[in-house]
């Protein structure tokens, strides 16, 4: 049984690679949204880029709880020493991974008007947008690929080479994009329309690579095949089983923002604004912790397929230290430097955004503590494969909590952009408690032994 300081550093080697693979995602788009703000008609190309991206986040919905259920079975398997039932398992998400990405391309393209018109884009964000979305739209099956093999990758305890993969497809995201939106390399200037035919050119690369390096035997007991086969129903089954609760709980989670954006209109659009920026610096700050909750997750499945319970705790143990110690660290900065913080983004102390955006910034970096616990069990529970209890816990914390009592906070109570963006926080400390509780009732195990 290998001893608490060892499952720990197992636990940061295999997370910190995952940390670069989503910071380096959330810097892809925001390269992508320098070089079109330097296009002729930017405010236009930004709104509709803007729509367009919220649209392929609703579509990705679905793909992630696949890379979900992928994650739950292949680290059961390889912590059992199952190697073919490792490839198994690759060989049918990527066909359901395929299937599902040319789905979504065509659907998507059928009806982008339609949901970017649902959205709120007018008539020149609409064409902006649509010039970003169709040639996304027409790539997601390489961009699917791409984040099925890095899930596969957790699975079997190799994030390094997804990371690498991912720094590959950053740099040639730049390049194609600085080619292609502003006419460089003797290349056309696509503006906007570029920026989607580069960020697609450089997620084939990236697929391709993975594929070649995966295939040649560059992680061990890894080997995707290039050909179809039938379709495993059982196991499909089982992936849908277990990922739709992941996906649902998305769709929860941001359904709960968008009540919150929707509370704010009502009472300043400028709070609206603060809420924009705050999401930003939460979308990075989030990212140890979730990254941390994903490694956690393949450790805990690999651990209850090697039939060792005390392992699994273990590891959430040391997940629960680690991630709330990070999460602690960054939620004290931006409550010391909420300011500085702010004034990244060029908005000027004195004027209401800044105050707005102060405020919120102090009450993400008040939750970050709590938001660490919660994240760190929300990992165990999806590697044990009970995603359906984090979506229970998330739902009701977000209906009968979140989304009425910042209501109450907001306007009978009088506390008004404050009271909205508290009832956050405190939701967050009920999720933490409520996650505890079932951390130590140990169901969770159970399912994953049973699996």
């Amino acid at each position: 049984m290998p001893t608490q300081g060892d499952i720990t550093r197992r636990l940061i080697a295999l997370a910190w690679p995952i940390v670069g693979v989503n910071v380096l995602n959330v810097l892809a788009m925001a390269v992508d949204t320098a070089m079109v703000g330097r296009t002729p008609d930017a405010e236009a190309a930004l709104a509709g880029m803007g729509f367009a991206a919220q649209l392929v986040f609703l579509l990705l919905v679905a793909m992630m709880g696949l890379t979900v259920g992928t994650v739950a079975f292949v680290s059961r398997a390889h912590g059992a020493g199952h190697g073919e039932r490792v490839n198994h398992i690759l060989h049918q998400s990527t066909q359901l991974t395929l299937a599902l990405g040319i789905a979504v391309a065509v659907v998507g393209n059928l009806l982008a008007v339609g949901l970017l018109t649902l959205l709120g884009a007018d008539e020149a964000s609409m064409s902006s947008g649509l010039a970003y979305l169709r040639p996304l739209l027409l790539g997601t099956p390489f961009y699917y690929v791409n984040l099925l093999y890095a899930a596969v990758l957790r699975g079997v305890g190799n994030t390094r080479l997804a990371f690498f993969v991912a720094l590959f497809m950053n740099g040639l995201n730049v390049a194609f994009n600085y080619g292609l939106i502003l006419g460089h390399y003797g290349l056309p200037a696509l503006g906007i329309a570029g920026a989607g035919i580069g960020t697609v050119c450089a997620q084939a690369c990236a697929a391709v690579l993975m594929f070649v390096l995966l295939a040649r035997g560059e992680v061990k007991g890894v080997r995707p095949r290039f050909r179809l086969r039938p379709v495993d129903r059982e196991l499909g089954s089982d992936l849908v089983r277990i990922g739709w609760p992941a996906a649902a709980d998305m769709v929860i989670f941001n359904a709960g923002f968008l009540t919150i954006l929707g509370l704010l209109g009502r009472l300043d659009q400028v709070a609206v604004a603060a809420h924009g920026v705050g999401l930003r610096v939460q979308a990075l700050a989030f990212v140890p912790g979730m990254s941390i909750a994903q490694a956690t997750g393949a450790m805990v499945g690999m651990a209850l397929g090697a039939g060792s319970v005390e392992e699994a705790r273990r590891v959430v143990r040391a997940s629960l230290v680690l991630c709330t110690a990070i999460m602690t660290t960054l939620g004290f900065l931006f409550i010391a430097w909420a300011g500085p913080i702010v004034g990244v983004f060029d908005i000027h102390p004195g004027t209401r955004l800044f105050e707005h955006s102060v405020t919120w910034m102090e009450l993400l970096g008040w939750c970050m503590p709590v938001v660490g616990v919660y994240i760190s069990f929300g990992g165990m529970l999806q590697g044990s494969g009970e995603t359906r209890t984090p979506l229970r816990i998330n739902t009701w914390s977000t209906l009968l909590f979140q989304i009425p009592g910042s209501f109450l906070l907001g306007f009978p109570l009088g506390l008004g952009v404050f009271g909205v963006w508290l009832a956050f926080p405190l939701a967050f400390v009920i999720k933490a408690i409520w996650a505890t509780f079932e951390y130590r009732r140990g169901a969770w195990a159970k399912v994953g032994a049973r699996a």
